[in-house]
């Protein structure tokens, strides 16, 4: 049985299938309960639930993977030949998995580094591929953290909001902020902060939000060599048609990946979400 570093992160890093694959890298699913009915993030069925229940303003909420969960994940990439884990998650800004994840790792079999790394979504999926490219090339624990840590540093995350009554809602954004941005019509601009989704700037429709969205990813990515990620929630016609745009004018384009947010994302963001993720190589 050969021996490796294998790479370890949550269901909100939405990273194609086909990429989980081909690199062996494990997923740990969070939970969304609609309605009384749980459902793990990250599937077609949750996404397609969600917008629904939001739609009808029903009951959503969201957790975390217990301790027990990542000590089993760990002992079963542990069986499958790892000798060590780098352990890759969303901001505990805005998640306790992290800290799940923390208390697991000191009880696992092999070694585990366990990174914080202030992303979501494929801001984090970017990380943890950059992680197992390293790991594949024969690279250690140290140097796979090393790069995703300057993976999460160099890349961005922009999103447009509807509304940001669901953030307000779920205590990602602050009651004051939201009800500003209500009583004054506005489209809001968000981005990841620190690890915390926080509001970048106000436009007054929806149509110039989203094309001052692409101008912000524009300058963002410049002409280097960069990677992009284009997210929504119930929003594929308006998602397809930034993403065109981006593949237009961006000279250094690498990968585009377009995909719909999991249930644990939308919980908080609301139907008509559109996120890009700029992730220079």
């Amino acid at each position: 049985m050969s021996r490796h570093v294998a790479i370890v992160t949550d269901s909100t890093a939405y990273l194609p299938q086909r990429t989980i694959e081909r690199h062996g890298i494990t997923t740990v699913p969070l939970t969304v309960v609609l309605g009384g009915r749980a459902l793990e993030d990250g599937t077609e069925d949750s996404s397609r639930s969600l917008a629904q229940v939001l739609q009808k303003r029903g009951s959503v909420t969201t957790s975390r993977p217990g301790p027990e969960v990542f000590a089993e994940t760990y002992r079963r990439v542990a069986d499958a030949g790892a000798d060590g884990i780098v352990s890759l998650h969303l901001s505990s800004e805005i998640s306790g998995t992290y800290d799940s994840a923390v208390l697991a790792a000191r009880e696992a079999p092999v070694p585990v580094r366990v990174v914080d790394t202030g992303m979501v979504a494929m801001a984090l999926g970017f990380c943890a591929l950059t992680a197992a490219e390293v790991a594949e090339s024969g690279g250690s624990a140290d140097d796979a953290v090393s790069a995703a840590e300057k993976r999460a540093a160099d890349t961005s995350a922009y999103f447009y909001v509807d509304t940001l009554d669901y953030l307000r809602r779920g205590g990602r954004i602050g009651a004051a902020q939201a009800l500003l941005g209500s009583a004054l019509a506005v489209k809001p601009l968000l981005q990841l902060d620190g690890g915390r989704i926080e509001l970048l700037e106000k436009v007054r429709t929806a149509s110039r939000a989203i094309a001052r969205l692409e101008e912000i990813v524009a300058e963002r990515a410049g002409s280097g060599p960069v990677d992009v990620a284009v997210h929504h929630l119930a929003a594929p016609d308006r998602a397809e048609a930034l993403a065109e745009r981006l593949r237009a004018r961006l000279p250094g384009l690498g990968e585009l990946h377009v995909s719909e947010v999991g249930a644990v994302i939308g919980a908080h963001t609301g139907p008509g979400l559109l996120g890009v993720v700029v992730s220079p190589r």
